[in-house]
């Protein structure tokens, strides 16, 4: 019973962080290898678990989706959904040592690019004397591969997402984590269905369940909270959020 109230308690606080800036599989995760699961059960578990929290705070966001880039929404929710059913494929049937070995690396370069991204952008612009920004297929294709790391593992996800987004478009991360929800909740159900076909998932009810419910609580609310936040304030969060979870990712590698 314990076990089960934490879960649930880990659910919302990861719900939530996913809403307001990302980094909910870094609490889901590690709730569920410490309740029992097996580390490769316990990734999918989450992903299908943090589900409902995106899509919930999806819905929470519905009336404020900024548009990323020259694509239009469908095409970059395409492009989420494709990538993420060859992660998810690759999760069920390659060992996922290596990749785990890339992580911290993949999050530390998010956090910079995050952080000094749009000054970079405009002293590139400022040295070759036009503006430095991805077209359509440059967004499609960028969407395409961090889907596919987000249905393969999915740790911060979000960010990268935001990081892309910032560099390439010139988008702030504040004013993007409405589309980073809705492209989260695709890459989600995507493997998500994988997950529940192909993977141990379903021999852990009473655990998904309490991560499942908790999280879709957090992302609810979390992504209402979000929405009242100055600009700033959300941008320090998200950043502060991938400081954080480079550093744990470094520490425990």
């Amino acid at each position: 019973m314990l076990q089960t109230i934490a879960l649930l308690f880990a659910g919302v606080a990861a719900g939530a962080l996913n809403a307001v800036g990302g980094g909910g599989k870094f609490i889901a995760l590690p709730a569920l290898v410490a309740a029992g699961l097996p580390p490769v059960a316990a990734n999918a578990s989450s992903t299908v678990a943090l589900l409902p929290g995106a899509l919930a705070g999806a819905w929470a966001y519905r009336g404020d989706i900024v548009q990323v880039g020259a694509p239009p929404r469908g095409a970059l929710t395409a492009a989420s959904l494709l990538g993420s059913a060859v992660g998810a494929a690759l999760l069920l049937v390659l060992p996922a040592a290596a990749f785990d070995a890339a992580v911290p690396w993949l999050l530390a370069f998010a956090t910079v690019v995050l952080a000094f991204g749009r000054s970079l952008s405009r002293l590139l612009t400022a040295a070759i004397g036009r503006s430095v920004r991805l077209g359509a297929w440059g967004v499609l294709i960028g969407q395409f591969v961090l889907a596919g790391y987000g249905g393969y593992f999915g740790g911060a996800v979000g960010i990268l997402m935001l990081a892309l987004w910032n560099a390439g478009l010139g988008i702030d991360p504040a004013a993007g984590n409405s589309a980073r929800i809705v492209q989260l909740a695709a890459i989600y159900a995507t493997a998500t269905g994988f997950f529940l076909i192909a993977s141990d998932v379903l021999n852990y009810p009473v655990q998904v369940a309490a991560v499942l419910v908790g999280a879709a609580t957090g992302g609810y609310a979390g992504a209402r909270w979000a929405r009242t936040l100055p600009a700033p304030v959300l941008r320090g969060t998200v950043l502060t959020i991938a400081v954080v979870m480079t550093a744990v990712y470094f520490a425990k590698g």
